[in-house]
């Protein structure tokens, strides 16, 4: 395809979903002209949520997923969010198709905001535990930076964003600048004590998350407001009350004039010039009429999300990479990893039925991982993090009632629940991997991406150390009726619905064994930068996208150093 126009900018960043955001934010609030391109189509904040405060009985379906969701869309609705409220922010299988080789679930939100608008906001930080700990237990790759050097940005992104939760003082998860919090219930508090009485290498927090508790000064200078506990928040929130790129930092990268944005528009690779040994832009395909465009700059921000920078890297060839930019080793699509969910434990919690709670709170109660932090685990490598809630099922008993005393019953709340989960690192292998098909290509014309990317037994060892360490806690605390799940085996739990995936263009101190620097460059291409998921070393076991946003504002600022200085 022959390019039909070029246009000319300091900063392309390709992607507009939580890293692309904030690397748009940095460049342009200090004078960068950036062009941030993004896929999928515009929308624009509380305009384009559509079905933001419709009730149940306004859905067609009642708000559910349809024959026809599950069919034609057999892979992106299966994701958690995804319902009749939700799926115009999702794309449709057809419209990006790719192979798998091993069960992996690719969830993709192509518009302004990327998944942005999807994401759970969980948001907690990484300490040198994470950082250290493929070198110390002897996995992965060593990782170019520690928690110092990024403890700084992580609080430049919190302040910023708005995060819910309190300061308390756990070694293997940083304190965060924090706005408020939410409050655990009576029964989830009982059991936080329990574990606190009974154990003293574990606490339960209340999660920190990125929806407003309370509001600072910045928040309301970006139009921002309280999280009303809706529990609506995959559909957009009018409110702003979580963070997204759409209704924070884009319209604050806006506000300068320094933004440029392109929607509609595929990166199909980044250019690179042989003479000059720096790319000079990217070359891009409507998704309108397949007509092409080159766009030039200085710097490329990679952002599109760890999948597709690793396809668009290992499409971008040239004489001097045949097998993609930066790739001379080889490793590019290597050591994809994800989180581990399998894990599952419930149970009844007699009593407290004096007790109930009120709006559906837009976080759970977490636990710290415990395992593998000071001491080596003998049965798996890597952590997990525990989550859990309590809460009341209503309409107990209306299987044996009629008339009125069916609807009164509706009214009235049952026994409770616990329900816990865990969050594992799943250790980067070099089988755990993605690259493009040699032989089938998408509706544009791009290479289909093929993944191969599964759980291995060190998965199933830490599920089962969840299921024995959970099952201890919550005896002790006095649930009854307890029971684990492994949700792979029960309910097809693949890798990808946790939409946690990273890695492929990993970061390292070693260009043979990794493709990016300490400041998120290509080792062989200095002008280009990965800071979203593909950039990933490991994947610890907190959530990671505030990971990707710190990691993002702090190469954002090195590399507006390195313009400023003419090396880049």
């Amino acid at each position: 395809m022959e390019a039909i126009q070029e246009n000319t900018y300091d900063v392309i960043v390709v992607g507009s979903g939580i890293s692309g955001g904030w690397a748009a934010k940095e460049f342009t609030e200090k004078g960068f002209k950036t062009l941030l391109i993004e896929r999928g189509r515009m929308v624009e904040h509380i305009k384009d949520y559509p079905t933001a405060s419709k009730h149940p009985w306004e859905f067609e379906h009642r708000n559910r997923k349809t024959m026809r969701d599950k069919t034609e869309n057999r892979l992106i609705s299966r994701h958690y969010a995804y319902n009749e409220s939700t799926r115009h922010f999702y794309i449709n299988d057809d419209d990006q198709e790719f192979i798998q080789e091993k069960p992996f679930y690719w969830i993709r939100g192509y518009q302004l905001g990327g998944k942005s608008l999807l994401w759970a906001r969980q948001t907690q930080r990484w300490s040198d535990f994470e950082f250290e700990a493929p070198k110390k237990y002897g996995y992965g790759t060593d990782w170019p930076i520690r928690y110092a050097e990024l403890a700084p940005w992580y609080s430049h992104v919190e302040r910023f964003v708005g995060i819910a939760g309190n300061r308390d003082g756990i070694p293997n998860l940083p304190d965060s600048e924090v706005v408020g919090s939410f409050e655990m219930n009576r029964v989830e508090r009982a059991i936080a004590d329990s574990i606190d009485a009974n154990y003293t290498d574990r606490k339960a927090i209340i999660g920190r998350c990125a929806n407003l508790a309370e509001l600072a000064e910045i928040q309301r200078e970006q139009g921002r407001n309280k999280c009303m506990a809706r529990s609506l928040c995959s559909r957009g929130c009018p409110f702003g009350a979580y963070f997204s790129s759409n209704s924070s930092t884009i319209p604050h990268a806006r506000k300068t004039g320094n933004l440029t944005i392109v929607t509609d528009t595929i990166v199909e690779s980044v250019e690179y010039d042989e003479t000059n040994k720096r790319a000079t832009g990217v070359r891009t395909i409507s998704t309108h009429d397949k007509s092409g465009k080159i766009y030039r700059a200085k710097v490329i921000f990679l952002n599109a999300a760890t999948l597709n920078t690793n396809l668009i890297l290992m499409n971008s060839r040239s004489e001097r990479f045949p097998n993609g930019l930066g790739n001379d080793n080889g490793l590019l699509g290597r050591f994809v990893t994800f989180h581990n969910y399998r894990g599952q434990i419930t149970a009844d919690f007699p009593g407290y039925e004096d007790s109930y709670y009120y709006g559906r709170r837009p976080t759970q109660v977490f636990m710290p991982a415990f395992k593998n932090i000071h001491h080596p685990e003998p049965r798996f490598m890597g952590s997990y993090m525990i989550a859990f809630s309590a809460s009341r099922k209503r309409g107990q008993g209306t299987e044996e009632t009629l008339g009125a005393a069916f609807k009164d019953a509706l009214t009235l709340p049952g026994s409770w629940k616990v329900s816990m989960m865990m969050q594992g690192e799943v250790i980067p292998i070099h089988e755990n991997h993605v690259r493009l098909s040699k032989d089938k290509q998408d509706k544009y014309g791009l290479p289909q991406l093929i993944t191969s990317i599964g759980y291995t037994e060190n998965d199933v060892a830490m599920m089962e150390d969840f299921w024995a360490e959970g099952t201890a806690m919550l005896e002790k605390a006095g649930a009854k009726n307890i029971q684990t799940t492994d949700r792979h085996e029960a309910f097809g739990r693949q890798p990808g619905l946790e939409v946690h995936d990273v890695g492929g263009v990993r970061m390292g101190r070693d260009p043979d064994t990794s493709l990016l620097n300490a400041h998120n460059q290509l080792h062989l291409c200095k002008n280009v930068f990965v800071t979203d998921g593909a950039c990933m070393s490991s994947v610890g076991n907190q959530n990671p996208s505030l990971t990707f946003m710190a990691l993002t504002a702090r190469a954002a600022n090195y590399a507006m150093e390195q313009l400023k200085e003419g090396v880049l």
